[in-house]
């Protein structure tokens, strides 16, 4: 049986990546333990641990340089090089194959493929919880902790800009005006459902569950 960590081991997953999917676990986590409506809290917490594991075929490493410390970037790009050589450059096939390769049941490879910014529309209409949460989870959390929602939205716009600038991306900014109401409707649908309140969840609350989290046994 191996744990989360163990698996971002060996997979030489960056920390900082660690970090991040460990957060959105934890806000699926608080959501699930208050949710009042029957969800399958494995499968949200084995989607939210192991749902970026390809991010790095994709990522800027000049973006977040703090992020690539104490290894130092240039340790990083060489892992970067053999996950494209392994999993190809596109992020979402990425994580399928690694998600294969550790075993995750099709039904979380499921979740995966339909979660995205740009799928809130089909999650806010779908009437899996488990989706609904993980994709939720993922929203409120930004490169450096967990955010209330405006400020996640409003987060990934003013990253998305600097990146399309950068690097001659189409014009998507569009997503994120429409992405509000959406997003919105999504928290609607989940609190209704819950002892909490959005503003219950915290990087302070979701911090004690980080250890934990690493330590949960996948297989």
């Amino acid at each position: 049986m191996r744990t989360a960590g163990e698996i971002y081991a060996d997979y030489k997953i960056m920390p900082s990546l660690q970090l991040h999917q460990l957060r959105v676990a934890g806000v699926g986590k608080l959501i699930c333990d208050s949710y009042t409506e029957p969800i399958n809290t494995h499968d949200v917490l084995l989607e939210c641990l192991f749902h970026d594991m390809g991010n790095l075929v994709k990522s800027n490493l000049s973006y977040f340089p703090d992020f690539t410390e104490p290894e130092g970037i240039e340790y990083w790009e060489r892992i970067q090089v053999e996950f494209i050589a392994k999993y190809g450059a596109e992020q979402h096939a990425a994580n399928t194959a690694i998600a294969r390769e550790i075993g995750l049941p099709d039904r979380i490879i499921e979740i995966m493929n339909q979660t995205g910014f740009s799928r809130l529309p089909s999650i806010v209409e779908n009437e899996s919880p488990e989706l609904k949460v993980c994709q939720y989870a993922d929203i409120r959390v930004g490169p450096r902790g967990v955010l209330q929602l405006d400020e996640r939205i409003e987060e990934g716009r003013k990253r998305y800009i600097v990146r399309m600038q950068k690097e001659n991306l189409p014009d998507r900014g569009h997503i994120f005006g429409t992405a509000v109401s959406e997003a919105k409707d999504l928290e609607r649908q989940i609190f209704s459902h819950t002892s909490l309140k959005p503003g219950d969840i915290t990087d302070a609350t979701v911090a004690p569950l980080i250890e934990e989290l690493r330590q949960y046994p996948v297989s």
